[in-house]
């Protein structure tokens, strides 16, 4: 007998449309808890394209209210994109429902949040053939600027500003715009027709013009969303509208108060509007000013300072009375962070009749950091199936880390050779909910989806596992593959420490389930992902005369200190066993040998045929760092071997897992890493310095990758990432593993030819001496002038570098000599360069 719900399965809209025309009421509920219990059993429950619209129809065809067809609908694995809203309407008029309008709100609350334009056109077409009011939730505004972004396939190009005018949701949604925290991020986009810059700030701006949208309604829209704040990329679109909005001199001073309050507080860019829309005013109290002043003159933004103190300076000469407490207000900057801000204040102050006293530095020699924590030991090992399952949970709906997926491995194998009913029952629902395994990303050389969640499935359920068996064994048999150079035939944009970490995943998948086994050999027993040598000579031991699976060994033997230890290798060879004997031998050998490493400049890849998107988002060049084994020396894993290649390539959050598969050797994942963290340097990425700090808790010697890749990071696009590379710096000078003069060289370089934006790396390199490491700053910015000071022309921020070298110098006391110095200083007139090259000139003549 046929289940009356295969219209479903099969996505026949047609049939879901007879299937619930003419019920009657008794049949109707009948046909309601059917399909309701349909949904829950089936094991396949993903609904999208046709399943999702005979779903649409068959609950709106049947269940009883509004709230028990958004309960359906609405749930995260059903997808309403491209759902045909106009015969689910026909449906529900046919049937006589009269809550289509309140079940399109229901489900406009519902709209997901990581892609709110997924059922936002059905839900928006309900709404439009009810003749219902506009949901204003967070979400459905959400989708609503989205789609105004890009509008979907198949429509008729529009202007954006025609699309807007004709919009039957733009008199609702628009005031929330100034209310939605991040809205501004969305708007920020540029228009698909024509490539114009902000385009939604501009057509709102042109319908205000038209009388479309209320004026006043915008700009004090705006003055509110800037007054709240959010993060600065949000704020920019804001900025953008009120300046297109052009405010009249009535307009600015009804809102006086906000503009001081913003000029005090906001970011940079909306401060700068502040001051700008103020100045223009003839009438502002000085009172006010001179209060606002007081907060404006120590904040970092050189340029609002510079014109704030013209400001002063001019209302000062209009106010001849109140010049010295207006040069008291002055004085404020004289301990301003910047140089010339400094002296450009305390001539003002003077002027004006308040003299500065001067100041006199004593500082320590030397860095004044904490001692280097040490790594914290590994979190206890996961003993329950249900603890396993949330585990499971979190790495799977959550970035995947190395601590994370380290502890549900190790669990997973251990729980499996238990009671495997339990852990069934535990896990499955979890794997289920989260797709896991589905498939690889097969666009992403470096995911790990599908092996993992093969994984998972095959501890849960030994018949996963034998549908799976051909794949893993394919992966090791590729592992265990030498190419002609002796190393691994496997893809090349997997670097090294994921070709291990996937070979692993495989040979668990295939291995998972003996009865009583201890777990995984290399399971960490610190928190960086390190073994305890003594830890794993007892796993060995336990294991006996079992044979140890050959990548877990090779992972727990890779997390070794890189030292010889001769005791504990005797005791490992007394052991007897082949894994005994492979631990002594590494033992005695202090783990892998040093590659051999060079410092290169490579190209980006050559132009493809045709359409070639992404060649132009390359940089020209990069700096690279090649390794190779030493001579004679075999890498049958292919860990030492880091060849040259063009710039084209981008691993992700991949990166942040490698530290933990070679906890002792730094350089070595620095060198694999480098592309992606010097990517947002270069390609203006986010997120690749993030692995900084990591390798900054790894051991063994970092070499020139360490080295570039802090420069790198310094220079990174996203203030996260230059955070990241702060931290890992502190973290290496304080356990004297920092060479400051090499990253000083390396970030010198970078940027003389372009490489890297000198101004990005100003603040971090400011916030590191601030924290306590003015000796390694002093060291670091010595080593970088040269290169900027001998370019054609110095780079921009090549003073502000110049004024940190004057102060870290002066509070160190230590003389280090820099070339070329003498040479800029020496030259005619008062550029800031010039300016700047004396003032270290003379910290270290004192």
């Amino acid at each position: 007998m046929s289940d009356p719900f295969d219209f479903l399965v099969q996505g026949d809209v047609r049939a879901a449309v007879d299937a619930v025309t003419d019920l009657d009421e008794q049949g109707r509920r009948s046909f309601a808890g059917g399909l309701v219990a349909h949904v829950r059993r089936r094991r396949d429950n993903w609904w999208w394209n046709d399943q999702a619209g005979a779903l649409a129809v068959a609950a709106v065809g049947c269940l009883p209210s509004a709230a028990a067809a958004a309960e359906l609908l609405g749930r995260r694995n059903v997808s309403l994109r491209g759902v045909d809203a106009a015969l689910v309407a026909q449906v529900g008029r046919t049937r006589g429902v009269p809550w289509l309008g309140e079940l399109a709100h229901r489900l406009a609350d519902r709209l997901r949040r990581d892609d709110p334009t997924d059922g936002w056109a059905f839900v928006a077409e309900l709404l439009t053939a009810e003749k219902a009011a506009a949901p204003t939730g967070d979400q459905f505004v959400q989708g609503w600027l989205a789609l105004m972004a890009w509008p979907p396939e198949g429509q008729r190009p529009v202007p954006l500003v025609d699309r807007l005018r004709a919009d039957v949701f733009l008199d609702a949604l628009v005031p929330r715009l100034f209310e939605l925290d991040g809205a501004g991020t969305r708007m920020s986009f540029d228009e698909f027709m024509t490539d114009e810059t902000f385009a939604l700030p501009r057509a709102l701006a042109r319908l205000a013009g038209e009388g479309r949208l209320n004026r006043r309604m915008l700009l004090d829209g705006c003055v509110s969303r800037l007054l709240r704040g959010d993060r600065p990329a949000a704020l920019r679109a804001f900025v953008i509208l009120h300046a297109l909005l052009e405010p009249t001199a009535t307009e600015v001073d009804g809102h006086r108060g906000d503009y001081l309050r913003l000029l005090a507080d906001a970011p940079g860019p909306v401060a700068s509007m502040a001051q700008k829309s103020l100045r223009a005013l003839d009438g502002v109290e000085v009172e006010g000013l001179l209060d606002t002043s007081r907060a404006v003159l120590v904040r970092p933004d050189k340029a609002l300072v510079r014109t704030q103190l013209a400001w002063l300076d001019q209302l000062a000469r209009r106010h001849p009375d109140r010049a010295a407490e207006i040069a008291e207000v002055i004085a404020t900057a004289v301990d301003h962070p910047a140089a010339d801000i400094r002296d450009r204040a305390g001539t003002l102050a003077a002027r004006h009749g308040h003299v500065v006293a001067p100041q006199v530095v004593v500082g320590a020699v030397g860095d004044d950091l904490p001692p280097p924590a040490g790594s914290l030991p590994a979190p206890p090992a996961i003993t329950d199936p249900d603890e396993l399952a949330e585990e499971v949970a979190s790495l799977l709906g959550g970035p995947t880390t190395a601590s994370g997926l380290e502890r549900v491995l190790d669990a997973v194998v251990r729980l499996a050779g238990g009671d495997r009913a339990r852990l069934k029952d535990a896990l499955t629902p979890v794997l289920w909910r989260h797709r896991a395994g589905a498939a690889e990303h097969s666009w992403v050389p470096c995911c790990l989806c599908g092996l993992l969640g093969g994984v998972l499935h095959a501890a849960a359920d030994p018949v996963e596992a034998s549908g799976r068996r051909g794949r893993w064994i394919a992966a090791l048999t590729a592992m265990r593959r030498r190419t002609p150079g002796g190393g691994p035939s496997l893809d090349p944009r997997v670097p090294p420490p994921h070709r291990l970490l996937r070979a692993r995943l495989a040979e668990i998948g295939d291995r998972v389930g003996p009865p009583r086994h201890p777990g995984l050999l290399a399971a960490p027993t610190m928190a960086n992902g390190a073994i305890d040598p003594e830890v794993l000579y007892d796993r060995l031991a336990l294991l006996g005369h079992r044979d140890a699976w050959e990548m877990d060994l090779t992972q727990a033997l890779l997390r070794l200190p890189a030292r010889v230890d001769e005791p504990l290798a005797a005791r490992a060879a007394a052991l007897g066993t082949p894994a005994g004997d492979r631990l002594a031998a590494w033992l005695r050998a202090g783990g892998l040998p040093t590659p051999d490493q060079r410092v290169v400049t490579l190209p980006r890849r050559e132009r493809r045929h045709g359409y070639d998107w992404g060649y132009d988002e390359l940089p020209r060049q990069r700096t690279h760092v090649v390794l190779s084994p030493p001579e004679g020396v075999g890498d049958p894993f292919g860990l030492l071997t880091v060849p040259a290649r063009s710039v084209d390539s981008y691993v992700g959050d991949a990166a942040l897992l490698w530290p933990a598969v070679l906890p002792g050797y730094r350089g070595l994942v620095a060198a694999y890493a480098l592309p992606d963290i010097a990517s947002g340097a270069d390609q203006d990425l986010s997120g690749g310095a993030a692995i900084l700090p990591l390798l900054a808790e790894c051991g063994g010697d970092g070499g020139p990758a360490v080295d570039l890749a802090l420069a790198y990071g310094l220079g990174a696009r996203h203030e996260s990432d230059r955070v990241a590379a702060v931290d890992a710096l502190l973290m290496l000078a304080a356990s004297g593993d920092l060479v400051a003069p090499t990253v000083g060289a390396h970030l010198g370089t970078l940027a003389a030819v372009g490489d890297l934006t000198l101004t990005r790396t100003l603040q971090p390199l400011r916030d590191a001496a601030a924290a306590g490491a003015p000796l390694s700053l002093w060291r670091l910015v010595a080593a970088a002038l040269p290169s900027l000071l001998a370019a054609p022309k110095a780079p921009r921020g090549t003073a502000d570098l110049l004024t940190l070298a004057a102060e870290t110098a002066g509070a160190t006391g230590v003389r280090i000599d820099v070339p070329g110095l003498a040479e800029v200083a020496a030259r005619g007139g008062s550029s800031r360069l010039v300016t700047e090259a004396r003032r270290l000139a003379a910290a270290l003549d004192r």
